[in-house]
């Protein structure tokens, strides 16, 4: 993204956050289950996810045994997921998932918890300014990876499944990031033992991530500084036959 393209971004942004802060219309307490759905329906097919829950909060509140109950939660998820709001998401997911075990929809909700919690790890701001932050603590990008897994293990023929394994893919490619970092600093504190043991980890554990060529240069100039030689060829020759254009071999 441009200079212009991120300040267009960063000032629409600003825009919208004025906009939310303005006071909200009134809801009629007049209006009927099937009046306020279609309201709050139509505020979603407009984007105006925020007032979508303003709507559907007084929907459930009002009429929380009425036709829409269910698709109402469902609506609620979305669209607190949509405005960022990613606590009150999860929780009405969690409140889905213990009122609802056998709902024909219950392999959405997982699937948005999923995604909830890769919200969670995506800032932004740093996504405008093309700034890289897989160094910050990746708890979310767990529990997103386990969330996805589970909703694979339990329901692997759901229209789901397949967007999960490749999100899950994404989420082991940011996990390798993160311990490439971590090895990095080790490198940088003159800690070559756990420098190496961290790149191990990662040649182990995300089989596939382009991390991979990288964990074998910080393996190789480690073990060179532990002066244990037979091991540094070992990851110059793996590295040889996997990334013959390093630069690290030349």
């Amino acid at each position: 993204m441009n200079r212009v393209s991120k300040g267009v971004a960063l000032a629409l942004l600003a825009l919208t956050l004025n906009a939310c802060s303005s006071k909200p219309e009134e809801i009629s307490k007049k209006a009927t289950a099937e009046i306020l759905y279609s309201q709050a329906r139509n505020s979603m097919d407009l984007g105006n996810y925020s007032k979508a829950i303003r709507t559907l909060e007084a929907l459930d509140s009002r009429y929380p045994f009425g036709p829409y109950k269910t698709q109402v939660q469902l609506d609620m998820i979305f669209s607190y997921y949509k405005t960022g709001d990613t606590a009150q998401a999860l929780a009405n997911i969690d409140r889905f998932i213990r009122l609802n075990p056998t709902n024909k929809n219950i392999d959405y909700v997982y699937f948005m918890r999923g995604l909830t919690n890769m919200q969670s790890d995506d800032y932004l701001f740093h996504d405008l300014l093309n700034i890289d932050r897989t160094d910050r603590d990746p708890q979310y990008s767990e529990q997103a990876f386990k969330d996805f897994e589970k909703l694979i293990k339990l329901y692997p023929n759901s229209k789901y499944a397949a967007d999960a394994r490749q999100r899950m893919q994404a989420i082991k490619n940011r996990l390798a990031r993160y311990s490439i970092h971590v090895a990095e600093y080790y490198f940088k504190m003159n800690a070559w033992s756990a420098a190496a043991s961290r790149a191990q980890y990662v040649l182990e554990t995300f089989e596939g991530s382009p991390s991979r060529e990288k964990a074998l240069e910080i393996m190789a100039k480690a073990y060179k500084e532990l002066g244990q030689k037979t091991l540094e060829d070992h990851a110059l020759s793996v590295l040889k036959a996997n990334y013959p254009n390093n630069s690290l071999l030349n």
